[in-house]
């Protein structure tokens, strides 16, 4: 078997950035391509344009693999032999905050995200990202497909309305599903996780991990 290259510093074993497949991103989320950048995986992004207000489902779990898969699929057969010949997998990704039963993507505005924060302040909640990565020939229509959904629980602090009225007035949870974005202000707002971080931001690397990295690159 031929091993991959390393970087020999001290005993660190450090794999080479190359290794990784590159990756097509179809999200429009900037957290997203930041912690792809973070872990140095090689990506391109490309935005779905799917509908997401047409897919539904009961089950947030599978609601959430359902979007990511509708991305992927969205921006896999939007590929183009010449452009993207050196693109060998997709990922999708979409997330959705389940509390007390309901499920939170963006808020509609600072109205609903106050409201939000009234009710989740103390409490607990569970963040659900969907996964799909597809692998395949550009312009092939053999495409493997793994999805799955990562889902991490999520303790919040108790906010005072100030508090609240000034996270909201940050615009920052408008932007994110559930109302916040823990890797910035909201991150304040957090007292504890119960599973992935990364995947409360928006896609789980330990997930990526072992399915883009190849099996003998440690």
């Amino acid at each position: 078997m031929t091993h991959p290259p390393v970087l020999i510093a001290g005993s660190l074993r450090i794999i080479r950035l190359e290794l990784f497949t590159l990756l097509m991103l179809a999200s429009a989320s900037p957290a997203r391509r930041r912690l792809l950048e973070q872990a140095g995986i090689a990506h391109r992004v490309r935005v779905s344009g799917v509908d997401e207000s047409t897919i539904h489902h009961p089950d947030p779990r599978e609601l959430v693999q359902r979007l990511a898969e509708a991305k992927a699929q969205a921006v896999h057969a939007g590929l183009a032999p010449q452009r993207d010949h050196d693109i060998t997998a997709v990922l999708g990704c979409d997330s959705v905050l389940a509390f007390e039963a309901e499920v939170f993507g963006k808020p509609a505005d600072a109205d609903e995200a106050i409201a939000r924060w009234r009710r989740m302040a103390g409490g607990s909640a569970v963040l659900h990202s969907g996964h799909a990565l597809l692998r395949g020939p550009v312009g092939s229509a053999a495409v493997v497909v793994q999805r799955d959904c990562v889902s991490t629980q999520i303790h919040f602090a108790s906010l005072s309305e100030h508090q609240i009225r000034a996270y909201v007035a940050s615009g920052e949870p408008l932007q994110c599903a559930g109302g916040f974005a823990l890797e910035g202000r909201g991150g304040l707002y957090i007292e504890a996780l119960n599973g992935c971080y990364s995947n409360v931001i928006g896609l789980s690397l330990p997930w990526l991990r072992r399915h883009l990295l190849p099996e003998d690159a440690g």
